[in-house]
């Protein structure tokens, strides 16, 4: 494939493969940041997958999660998140319920440990973090930030 270069010195792609490689880099730094946040959670009482249920518990933190929900949201399979969600009610992360609308299931609801567990972990991912924007304006990180929102908008509503 033939590679144009423009003024400013950019390798010029067309659009679709620009598409890809934009959908592929996010990949590549999904597993590098993946890698880094289990090195920082190592050692931590909040390994990886809680630390992602904690996240998800924690936007809303008085709202109450079925499992079944959990796991649409997290695009995860249920029994994954079934056996994550066992490990965090044995250490009080969380709490359950039963649910008024459906004697199967339970209601899960984020505890106040699971909220200092979060608080902790999170304090030592934001300090691994040291760096890395360093060279980056506050515009910026905050433009950055907007396309990857308009991004994440468009995948949540396109399951």
């Amino acid at each position: 494939m033939k590679k144009n270069v423009t003024q400013s010195g950019q390798v010029s792609v067309p659009a679709q493969l620009l598409d890809f490689r934009i959908l592929n880099w996010i990949g590549i730094i999904d597993q590098l940041s993946s890698t880094k946040v289990r090195q920082h959670l190592e050692g931590t009482n909040v390994p990886p997958p809680q630390f992602a249920l904690l996240n998800h518990f924690g936007h809303r933190p008085l709202e109450g999660k079925t499992v079944t929900k959990i796991a649409w949201a997290m695009q995860q399979p249920q029994p994954g998140i079934t056996k994550t969600i066992t490990k965090m009610l044995v250490k009080g992360f969380l709490r359950e319920e039963a649910n008024p609308e459906d004697g199967r299931s339970k209601i899960l609801f984020l505890t106040d440990e699971g909220v200092e567990a979060h608080e902790l972990a999170k304090a030592r991912l934001i300090d691994a973090l040291d760096g890395v924007f360093e060279t980056w304006s506050e515009d910026e990180k905050r433009d950055f930030y907007g396309y990857l929102d308009k991004l994440k908008v468009y995948f949540d509503e396109h399951r």
